[in-house]
């Protein structure tokens, strides 16, 4: 039992840094935070990420590349451009790599605005770092594991961030619904979200690319837009106005 509430905890600890302020804030800036809470969002996610965390900055700019060049050639990570998941994969991983050491380059229109703090960038990319908090989880799995088929979701906890981004940039391209027309293959992989903290809701987002709220039918349930709510109100966050621009 406490392997799988570890296990429950990290997926979904990690998921919200990711959805929240990878995605809706460096990616989107669907809201706006000072940046002292900037740079508590940022520990936050060095925490919660740990061995698998995602430079906001990266992150933010490749993301809008997605949404600026979805499905063609340029797109970071388009189901159709890669022969399988794995292929996939490497390939963003090098984008990435390549955005994060600045080495691509990039127009200035996909980078205005994308938090960057080099201090926690580069404490969090370190492989150091990494293999520490990996260390961690196995020797949480060692003390507390009971069976030895648990020990098969720890390269999931070394991999936590890149898994997520893999189930929607992959699967959500493939399988799914659309509720709207897009220029792309994306779709809302899962009718009521209760694995990807509204994540799934793939079309809605690529055909509002500004809305905070990634639900939109009935049973569309968004778990991120509460919290975002919340955050709103005690003035942690200023939410912004909705608008349908792609990738800001």
């Amino acid at each position: 039992m406490p392997i799988l509430i570890f296990f429950v905890l990290h997926w979904y600890l990690s998921l919200f840094v990711q959805t929240f302020f990878l995605h809706r804030y460096a990616a989107h800036q669907m809201f706006t935070m000072n940046k002292t809470w900037e740079k508590v969002f940022y520990i936050i996610t060095w925490i919660f990420q740990g061995s698998s965390y995602l430079s906001p900055y990266a992150y933010g700019v490749m993301h809008r590349l997605h949404h600026a060049y979805a499905d063609t050639e340029k797109d970071p990570h388009s189901p159709k451009y890669s022969d399988n998941l794995f292929a996939m994969m490497w390939k963003t991983k090098s984008i990435y790599n390549n955005i994060l050491h600045k080495r691509e380059k990039i127009d200035p229109k996909f980078i205005k605005g994308v938090p960057y703090w080099g201090f926690i960038e580069k404490i969090g990319d370190n492989w150091m770092s990494r293999v520490a908090w990996g260390t961690a989880y196995t020797l949480f799995y060692i003390q507390f594991a009971t069976h030895w088929w648990e020990f098969l979701l720890l390269p999931i906890h070394y991999l936590m961030g890149p898994v997520h981004g893999a189930i929607i940039n992959w699967f959500a391209h493939k399988f799914g619904y659309v509720s709207y027309k897009v220029n792309d293959t994306a779709k809302n992989l899962l009718p009521f979200d209760f694995l990807m903290f509204g994540e799934s809701y793939h079309n809605n987002h690529h055909k509002f690319g500004g809305r905070a709220n990634f639900g939109k039918k009935w049973h569309e349930f968004d778990p991120a837009y509460p919290i975002i709510l919340l955050l709103d109100f005690i003035r942690v966050i200023k939410l912004k106005p909705n608008n349908d621009l792609k990738y800001m």
